[in-house]
């Protein structure tokens, strides 16, 4: 029987060490102490953060609908030293995320970390994809953060020191052909988020908000997800894999880096930092750019290379 893979990071803990860059594990970490949920922490991003913060000497609840994957997230937690809290559920489920937070909050006396990072993605255009694909994403991206919200936002009130973070996209700032349902999830999710912002500075409550913007990480999400009929599902897997330069465990790094300065918005990759840019300067300019790489891309297989003039 094949032994489970060990992260990284968790050896690097192991020996001692905070993250990737050797920093030593230091007891006044701004994260030690702190209870954090993190919805999604099956694989990729949410899975970065669980480790991450279980180096930090953060106390985990991590949630799921992959069992699988779940399980070895906790594992991993665990064989750093952190206490764990796993649990299989579904945040589109508005009152299971109700009981999750109560018995999380029974549990651990209180949540200061809430990480909304739940998320699937559809490809395919709106003339070609069913209802039942769009609304999964709208439910799952948008509505699992709203429950999440809404389930944890008093737990973190009465902490005194919550704070709370929505993950949108690089698709939350300028949008894409053939992800209207992502795109429109993920541009909620920054206007909820950014809403929220504004209402527990005016309500003086003692919550911070962050908005996180990731561009194209290296994580399960494109290989489990579904597309409309006659989309090409391998040629979208090898596109997405070119384009996704940021590591999960780089992610973790730059948004608990941004959570820990305050930040209401955190941008994590290159990509988000030119999507950010491109929205800023151009509007709604920048589609001419999706147009055109539509175009070449489409076009690449009937393209001969010119023959050499002699």
């Amino acid at each position: 029987m094949a032994r489970p893979s060990v992260n990284p990071l968790v050896t690097a803990c192991r020996a001692g060490l905070l993250d990737r860059r050797g920093h030593a594990r230091l007891s006044q970490d701004p994260f030690s102490g702190r209870v954090a949920v993190i919805t999604g922490a099956g694989s990729g991003i949410g899975r970065a953060l669980a480790l991450d913060l279980a180096c930090r000497g953060a106390v985990l609840a991590v949630s799921d609908i992959d069992v699988v994957g779940l399980g070895e997230t906790a594992r991993q937690c665990s064989t750093i030293g952190a206490t764990v809290r796993k649990d299989t559920i579904d945040v589109t489920d508005r009152d299971a995320m109700s009981t999750y937070a109560n018995d999380v909050a029974a549990q651990f006396g209180q949540v200061n970390l809430l990480f909304n990072n739940a998320g699937i993605i559809f490809t395919g255009d709106i003339a070609q994809s069913s209802y039942d694909d769009l609304e999964r994403v709208i439910d799952v991206d948008f509505w699992g953060v709203v429950h999440g919200t809404k389930a944890f936002l008093p737990q973190l009130i009465a902490s005194g020191a919550g704070h709370l973070i929505n993950i949108s996209s690089a698709y939350g700032l300028i949008s894409a052909p053939s992800y209207s349902a992502y795109n429109a999830a993920k541009f909620a999710v920054r206007g909820f988020t950014e809403a929220i912002q504004q209402e527990m500075k005016a309500a003086g409550h003692p919550v911070q908000v962050s908005c996180v913007y990731p561009g194209a990480v290296r994580t399960l999400i494109m290989r489990t997800s579904k597309c409309a009929d006659g989309q090409d599902h391998a040629a979208i897997h090898e596109l997405f894999d070119k384009m996704a330069r940021t590591a999960p465990e780089q992610a973790a790094v730059t948004i608990l880096r941004g959570v820990h300065a305050g930040k209401g918005r955190i941008l994590v990759g290159p990509d988000a930092l030119a999507a950010d840019m491109l929205a800023r300067l151009t509007a709604t300019g920048y589609q001419q750019l999706f147009q055109l790489a539509r175009y070449l891309n489409e076009h690449q297989k009937d393209r001969k290379p010119a023959r050499k003039e002699r």
